[in-house]
């Protein structure tokens, strides 16, 4: 079932049938991220396997996991700040379980390059591995 955050998703890229078109909202949903704090730039908070740099940090507040991130080129950036909002402000459980069909339903995957997609498996991969720390 999705959440409302993914559904909203959804339904923004259906409104669009040209590729380039969804890759301008991806921009878009990143130039939307808020900013990292410099300090959680540093090298152990970099995903491994994303050809571009990614910095995710996660943190726990009243049994939430809450993820910042940041990325030096505006695809990634896009991506990384949509699994930041559907993940951040869950349970730690609810993030490891997460299904995250949205990415499915709006056919991320078929408009990356091989290497966007290893991408995007890896930050999904740290999100869960962050808040499995949680659990």
């Amino acid at each position: 079932m999705l959440s409302d955050i993914e559904k909203a998703y959804v339904e923004e890229f259906d409104l669009f049938d040209d590729p380039m078109d969804k890759y301008e909202h991806i921009i878009d949903i990143g130039n939307e991220l808020d900013p990292l704090d410099e300090k959680y730039k540093r090298d152990e908070l970099l995903v491994k396997g994303c050809q571009s740099k990614v910095w995710l940090h996660a943190y726990s507040r009243d049994g939430k996991v809450f993820f910042e991130a940041d990325s030096n080129t505006v695809i990634t950036k896009g991506i990384i700040a949509m699994l930041v909002q559907v993940l951040s402000n869950l349970s730690p459980k609810k993030v490891v379980d997460h299904p995250l069909e949205f990415i499915q339903a709006i056919q991320l995957h078929e408009h990356l390059s091989s290497q966007r997609s290893n991408g995007l498996t890896a930050m999904i991969q740290q999100m869960k591995n962050f808040a499995n720390q949680y659990v």
